[in-house]
């Protein structure tokens, strides 16, 4: 943990349920507000510093996922963690083509929770410290991994942490399969079937985003990954 606490905004109308997960996160280290319905709670994001959220999907007044998408107009980057009585793959897939980090199926238990927190902010906070390679030249892209951007002339696209994490693998592979295993392993830890059907969201959406230049293309190889393809390969630079 560091020095100066981080801080959690917990969205759970559940009040006690709520109070208790609040009282527990305190009691590990993170500072942890608790509001009872999505308008509440984004008030509050909008007001306040928060550097991870955790948001119930069924609440009054604006559900979770609604709370989401207008939590990612304002900050694109800030880690989400969905928690919800649903287990239907529909729900699933809607919360992670938000842009969600970790989606919980209730009941679960406090240990799980805090190890959910723990590697998602792991890989938003620690993903980056790595070293190696972190700015590409895509054909008429520029990709900074530190920075999470995607420049395109005087177009600059801000990306998600798993959209720069997963491009950043795929350009670290460029012309070469990214085994589909060890992206979900890298990335989201576990390559179970939701993490699975989640990356091929985000495989969509990085097409989407390179598609203005037609030498770029990521290849579906069947059974085995996908290959980032440039017509030419320019060098990368270093950060």
């Amino acid at each position: 943990m560091p020095d100066e606490p981080i801080r959690l905004l917990l969205a759970e109308d559940d009040m006690n349920l709520g109070t208790l997960l609040r009282d527990y996160l305190m009691a590990k280290g993170y500072d942890t507000v608790l509001y009872p319905d999505g308008e509440k709670a984004f008030k509050g994001f909008v007001r306040e510093h928060f550097d991870i959220c955790i948001l119930d999907v069924m609440m009054p007044l604006k559900d979770g996922f609604e709370l989401a998408r207008e939590i990612r107009r304002i900050n694109s980057n800030i880690p989400i963690i969905f928690l919800t009585a649903k287990s239907l793959k529909e729900d699933v897939i809607e919360g992670f083509s938000i842009g969600g980090d970790d989606y919980i199926t209730k009941p679960f238990s406090m240990e799980e929770l805090l190890y959910r927190i723990e590697a998602v902010l792991r890989r938003t906070r620690g993903g980056q410290a790595a070293g190696g390679k972190n700015i590409f030249r895509l054909g008429r892209f520029t990709f900074d991994a530190n920075k999470q951007t995607l420049q395109h002339g005087d177009q600059v696209r801000k990306l998600t942490t798993k959209e720069s994490e997963l491009l950043k693998l795929l350009c670290n592979n460029q012309n070469q399969i990214l085994e589909r295993n060890f992206a979900l392993r890298t990335i989201w830890e576990d390559d179970n079937y939701f993490n699975a059907r989640s990356m091929d969201v985000y495989i969509t959406k990085l097409r989407k985003y390179l598609r203005e230049d037609p030498s770029i293309e990521i290849l579906n190889i069947h059974g085995k990954g996908y290959k980032l393809i440039l017509d030419k390969q320019p060098e990368e630079d270093s950060a």
